[in-house]
């Protein structure tokens, strides 16, 4: 099954990725494997998961996590559907005001 992921990174900061093999990708971030965003803010934790029945799917949603404001992958790391929701609306009235 593809999956979308989220790690909290040592410096705080989130990473989010989609794979088919979470537990190996897990791994593979946790070594440094892969060059780049996570390996230089090891160790990684895995802070959310979610499957998906397509990579197309797993794909589509990893691009519009990436987008997201901390508050707002903070809020899906809880759980916290009202406060995506409250988010969404305060993002929304900043957007009208411009």
């Amino acid at each position: 099954m593809p999956f979308v992921y989220i790690l909290k990174c040592a410096d705080g900061s989130y990473y989010t990725g989609s794979t088919t093999n979470l537990e190996q990708r897990l791994a593979q971030h946790q070594t440094g494997f892969f060059k780049g965003y996570t390996s230089s803010r090891l160790p990684v934790e895995l802070v959310w998961w979610t499957e998906f029945p397509t990579e197309h799917d797993a794909f589509l949603s990893e691009r519009q996590i990436k987008g997201w404001s901390r508050a707002k992958k903070e809020a899906l790391i809880r759980g916290d559907w009202n406060g995506i929701h409250e988010i969404v609306k305060q993002e929304r009235k900043r957007h009208k005001a411009k």
